[in-house]
């Protein structure tokens, strides 16, 4: 049996005690008054009933060891998260009707326990497994068991601060057909920085050092030279991907679910959640997902990829390349909120001109302001590549207009997806 909450009032067993002494006054002062034997053995028993029920309930939480695991400190929204949960007694007694509740901040973490019985000197283990819905960082715990003595007179609570962090990182989805523009450098595609990343420019050869790659090995040379030669690379500008994420305040909607609709996604069972994705119904969470799902995209297709956010603070992650990279990226995302007051016109003229030539900036945004279509164009007309994903507003309850930005952004040679709220979300881009 599941426990989420604390639905037990604390004051129903207290009452019931008072009602319990109040008769335990009224037998004895019956036989002080009468004299009859009745009424002095009442009293003895209500008596001896509070002692040993006030023992039995501070007892129940007493000797308990509580441990829990979570096999990651990382989850990702429509993915589960595991944990397992273990209750100690270390004492020589049994303890009966113990209840653990769970004060997670992860949304929809059912991980509260019933405990009829444990025996002395046993544990008992269980398992939650939840499906993350909210990206975010929450802390898992602490743990609250609550014991009391059979006749229900006295409840007695032990807070136990066992917790644990976890990072929510935000859903990633598949991308398609996504454009790949050709770059501006005059004379070749190379930037004349050495790089210890594999990259299509070789620039030279040295001779091996430990650390090196296998694959980096030129082996016409190493054969040549009778020892080990590895080869140099350098840069290719068109690797460097950056996604400009519109954070603003003001530009963001949330849709307000009707009540039919709320209920048929809390009815929907673990599993047709898990099968089908359904992101939180607003702007901002569709452009995170986004920006996931773009990053996830070109790294692992080995291209170097940063990120610019003006959120609650100026966020820029450098350019770089690897899982390790991805996991900052989405590290970052999962924190980050629209409550930004720099507008994207701003962001993107301010942080965009220092991108080198022939970088590929991919802009994110639901606003339907003029502003930072302009600047995005003035990035393309100032060698750098721009690739636009307009949040629909319009299907969350916002304004109208993302779809004839679109159709003025492919008109001026700027590729352009249009993203509206859908169950199935693909990035999808068009030919």
């Amino acid at each position: 049996m599941s426990v989420h909450g604390e639905p037990l009032r604390r004051r129903l067993p207290l009452r019931r005690a008072w009602t319990v002494l109040l008769l335990d006054v009224v037998c004895g002062a019956a036989a002080l008054i009468t004299g009859r034997d009745l009424y002095a053995h009442l009293a003895y028993l209500l008596t001896a009933a509070l002692l040993l029920s006030f023992w039995w309930g501070w007892s129940a939480t007493r000797g308990l060891r509580f441990r829990r695991y979570t096999r990651t400190s990382r989850a990702q929204v429509g993915r589960p998260l595991e944990e397992r949960f273990t209750l100690i007694n270390r004492s020589r007694w049994p303890k009966l009707g113990l209840v653990v509740y769970d004060h997670s901040e992860l949304p929809d973490h059912r991980a509260g326990q019933v405990l009829p019985y444990l025996r002395p000197r046993g544990e008992h283990g269980w398992t939650v497994r939840t499906l993350c819905t909210r990206r975010g960082r929450f802390r898992l715990g602490p743990v609250t068991i609550a014991g009391g003595d059979p006749l229900g007179l006295f409840e007695f609570r032990r807070r136990l601060p066992e917790s644990n962090l976890i990072v929510v990182y935000p859903a990633t989805v598949p991308v398609r057909g996504f454009p790949h523009p050709v770059g501006h450098l005059p004379g070749g595609d190379a930037l004349r920085r050495r790089t210890h990343h594999v990259t299509t420019n070789a620039a030279g050869v040295r001779d091996y050092v430990p650390g090196d790659g296998f694959n980096r090995i030129h082996w016409p040379s190493t054969a040549r030279q009778r020892r080990l030669i590895v080869k140099e690379f350098e840069l290719d500008p068109r690797a460097e991907v950056w996604l400009f994420l519109d954070v603003e305040r003001g530009v963001h909607v949330r849709l307000r679910l009707h009540e039919a609709e709320r209920l048929r996604q809390e009815r929907r069972t673990w599993w047709e959640r898990l099968e089908h994705l359904e992101l939180e119904p607003s702007t901002e969470e569709y452009a995170v997902t986004a920006a996931a799902s773009v990053a996830r995209h070109f790294i692992r297709g080995r291209r170097a990829v940063g990120l610019v956010a003006y959120g609650q603070r100026r966020e820029v992650i450098p350019a770089g390349r690897g899982e390790r990279q991805l996991g900052k990226i989405l590290d970052t995302l999962a924190a980050l909120r629209a409550t930004g007051d720099v507008p994207f016109a701003q962001v993107l003229s301010a942080e965009g001109r220092r991108l080198p030539r022939g970088a590929l900036v991919v802009a994110i945004s639901p606003s339907i302001r003029a502003e930072w279509v302009e600047a995005a164009l003035s990035l393309g007309r100032a060698g750098r590549n721009v690739v636009a994903i307009l949040v629909d507003g319009a299907a969350f309850g916002g304004p109208v207009g993302a779809a004839a930005l679109g159709e003025r952004l492919r008109a001026a040679g700027v590729p352009a997806l249009v993203l509206r709220r859908r169950a199935d979300l693909v990035l999808d881009f068009p030919v």
